[in-house]
């Protein structure tokens, strides 16, 4: 059962679409949701400097750190208004630290958790919050749920999607839905490719496995060039009415250079349903 869960509430964007979710999430799993909010102090602020100048860098410092502990709490405020309404057990936690430092510190309290709640990126802004989420699908060693942007209202898997390439990251990210799997209407396997899965791997063993679980599974099979793949899911999301979809991330460290999986990297954009990856 998913019993933790830890959300991140961004500070420079919009928080109310992650806030809905997991609280969503925290009274359907009787789960407690621990909320982290970043109050991002720029690098510009911790440089070194020898002489009387030191005293002008340390109150210049002192000053970003009061004012991102501000925009922290500030936004945890919204999030604990919304918990203590919802009755749902809950704390609260600021970090105010570099970008880099903080996206770090997030991932890894991300690694103790069932689940990981964070907002979509959105690639229109340029905002830390952005590249923290990522980061965290890269550190946190278990699955990450995605809220698109543009989410409102009760989040309720009922009808889930399930991306199958016969990958092991695909596996992984199978093996971490589980827990919302077993509670869904219904659940639909989306075949990519079918030809190129690996024989022992393939679709309609997953399928049957899901069958030995007693969940029936709907079988779609899609066939499409590489940079078809992402919008061809989408599509398919919105003709079957899917709340969830489930997906392995492909990705490696250098993500912060934007090299991530295509697949992975577009459907991080364009989003329009919550996404569960694993990495």
């Amino acid at each position: 059962m998913i019993k933790d869960i830890l959300v991140h509430i961004p500070t420079e964007r919009a928080l109310r679409p992650v806030v809905d979710a997991a609280i969503s999430l925290g009274l359907a799993f009787d789960a407690h949701v621990d909320a982290i909010a970043i109050g991002y102090i720029p690098a510009s602020g911790a440089f070194v400097v020898d002489g009387g100048a030191a005293a002008t860098v340390a109150a210049l410092f002192e000053t970003e750190q009061e004012r991102a502990a501000e925009r922290s709490t500030t936004a945890l405020s919204v999030f604990e208004m919304a918990a203590r309404t919802a009755g749902i057990s809950y704390q609260c936690r600021s970090i105010e630290n570099s970008p880099t430092e903080a996206a770090s510190a997030l991932g890894e309290a991300a690694r103790l958790y069932d689940l990981t709640v964070v907002l979509q990126p959105d690639t229109a802004l340029d905002s830390f919050d952005n590249t923290t989420v990522v980061d965290v699908l890269l550190q946190a060693g278990g699955p990450v749920l995605f809220v698109p942007h543009i989410f409102h209202g009760s989040f309720k898997a009922r009808r889930i999607g399930i991306c199958w390439d016969g990958s092991r990251l695909a596996g992984r990210a199978f093996r971490d839905a589980r827990k919302f799997l077993s509670r869904a209407d219904a659940v639909v396997a989306i075949s990519i490719n079918e030809s190129e899965v690996p024989a022992e791997a393939a679709t309609q063993k997953l399928v049957q496995r899901l069958g030995r679980t007693g969940l029936t599974t709907n079988l779609i099979e899609l066939t499409a060039e590489h940079s078809e793949i992402q919008p061809s899911i989408l599509s398919l999301a919105a003709d079957e009415d899917l709340d969830m979809l489930v997906m392995g991330a492909y990705g490696h460290s250098r993500l912060r250079e934007g090299v991530l999986g295509g697949v992975t990297r577009e459907m991080l954009k364009t989003m329009t349903v919550p996404v569960l990856m694993s990495h």
